[in-house]
C-alpha cells in the first residue's frame, strides 16, 4: 500500500514520541461490571507533558480515575508521554492527539494555537491564566560548593564554569537565560549592562546541550562544570530520590511558569472533552497541587502554598516573563534567529 508524505510524516511523529509514551493505565479501584447497565462505555484522555512532571502525574492521575469512576461510573484511560516540551509541541502539530498538554513554556500553546489546534485565548480558560505548576531556577554545584557559587554574578567570575541548556533548543534554557537576564534589568540595571553580564557569564558556559538530561549528564556523568543552572523542582526530585545534590535560589529569580491547555482540535475529534475538561480542573484542585508540590513544583492553589511555605525558598525579587516583555517579544527578540542570544554568542566567541 503507498502512503502520500502527510501520512508518513504523522507515522513518523507517532514512532518517535511513542518512545515517552507510557502506554494505557487502566482505571484505579474496582472496575465496574460489563454487563452492569449502569455503567458507561471506557472513556480515554492522551496527556502530553513536558518529562520532569511525570512523578506527579503519576500521583495524580489514579486519583482523578477514583473520582471520575464514583460519580459516572465510567473508567477513564490514559495514554501519557513526556518529553522536551518543544518536542512535545511539534509532534502534535505533526499528528499526535493530545488532548490535554502541560508544557513547559506558554510559547509551546502559542505555537499549538497557531497551528490551529488550541483555542487563540486559552489564558482565560482555565485558572491562574492557564498557569498550573511553578519552578525558580537554581545553581547545582559540587558537593561542598567549592567555588562557593551562590548567585547569578558568581556565575560570570573569572575561573568558573557552568552547564546549561542551548536556549535555542531547550525550553528550560531559556528560562536560565531570562533568569541571568532579569537578575540585572528587574534591579535596576539596564539592558545594556544586562547583556554585557550576560556575555560575560555565557563566557563560561563552554557546552550548551541540546536539552535539560543532556546539560544534567554532562554535569553528572562527564564531570564537567561547577555548577549546573536547572529547575528548582528537578533538583528537589532528586534529592527526594537520595541524591543528595547541594543546591542554591538566587535571591533574584524569575517564575517559571508552566502552562496548561486543552488541545481543542483533538478533543472535538474525540468526543471527550467533559472528561478532558474535568481533568483539567482537577489539576488546580488541592488534591492534585499537592502531589506537584510534593515533587518539587511551587503550587499555584492558595491553600497549598500556605501549607508549603516553609518549603520553599522565599524569591527576594520574583520577577516574571510579562516584566521581560511576554513570551511573544522574548522569542523573536532573544531567541529568534540574529536575535540577543545570537549576538551574545558571536561576541563571547570573538
Amino acid at each position: 500500500m503507498l502512503y502520500g508524505s502527510k501520512s508518513i510524516r504523522r507515522w513518523l511523529a507517532l514512532f518517535l514520541v511513542g518512545i515517552g509514551l507510557s502506554g494505557i493505565i487502566a482505571a484505579c479501584g474496582p472496575q465496574g461490571d460489563s454487563g452492569d447497565s449502569a455503567s458507561q462505555p471506557d472513556v480515554e484522555i492522551t496527556l502530553a507533558s513536558f518529562a520532569v512532571t511525570k512523578a506527579a502525574h503519576d500521583a495524580i492521575i489514579p486519583k482523578f480515575q477514583e473520582k471520575w469512576k464514583a460519580e459516572h461510573n465510567q473508567n477513564v484511560r490514559f495514554n501519557q508521554s513526556y518529553g522536551g516540551s518543544g518536542s512535545q509541541t511539534r509532534a502534535i502539530l505533526d499528528g499526535l492527539e493530545a488532548d490535554i498538554v502541560h508544557l513547559a513554556v506558554g510559547v509551546d500553546v502559542d505555537r499549538l494555537a497557531e497551528g490551529g489546534l488550541v483555542s487563540g485565548d486559552w489564558t482565560e480558560k482555565l485558572p491562574d491564566k492557564g498557569i498550573v505548576t511553578k519552578s525558580v531556577a537554581t545553581i547545582i554545584t559540587r558537593d561542598g560548593n567549592p567555588k562557593n557559587l551562590t548567585n547569578w554574578p558568581d556565575l560570570a567570575r573569572d575561573g568558573v564554569s557552568f552547564i546549561t541548556a542551548d536556549p535555542k533548543t531547550s525550553g528550560v534554557a531559556q528560562w536560565n537565560f531570562l533568569a541571568l537576564w532579569g537578575s540585572v534589568t528587574q534591579t535596576g540595571g539596564t539592558e545594556e549592562q544586562a547583556k554585557e553580564f550576560v556575555t560575560q557569564a555565557f563566557r563560561n558556559a563552554p557546552i550548551l546541550s541540546k536539552d535539560a538530561r543532556e546539560a544534567t549528564d554532562t554535569f553528572f556523568t562527564q564531570g564537567q562544570g561547577d555548577a549546573l543552572v536547572n529547575y528548582e523542582n528537578e533538583a528537589i526530585l532528586a534529592n527526594l530520590k537520595g541524591e543528595n545534590l547541594p543546591y542554591t535560589v538566587p535571591s533574584v529569580n524569575i517564575s517559571i511558569d508552566n502552562p496548561l491547555a486543552v488541545v481543542d482540535a483533538n478533543v472535538d475529534k474525540h468526543g471527550n472533552r467533559e472528561v478532558v475538561e474535568a481533568f483539567a480542573e482537577f489539576l488546580y484542585t488541592p488534591e492534585a497541587q499537592r502531589e506537584f508540590a510534593a515533587v518539587g513544583f511551587r503550587p499555584v492553589e492558595p491553600t497549598v502554598i500556605a501549607e508549603y511555605a516553609d518549603k520553599f525558598p522565599k524569591i527576594e525579587t520574583l520577577f516574571t516573563i510579562d516584566d521581560l516583555g511576554g513570551w511573544g517579544y522574548a522569542r523573536e527578540h532573544f531567541f529568534g534567529d540574529g536575535g540577543v542570544f545570537d549576538q551574545i554568542i558571536a561576541a563571547g566567541r570573538s
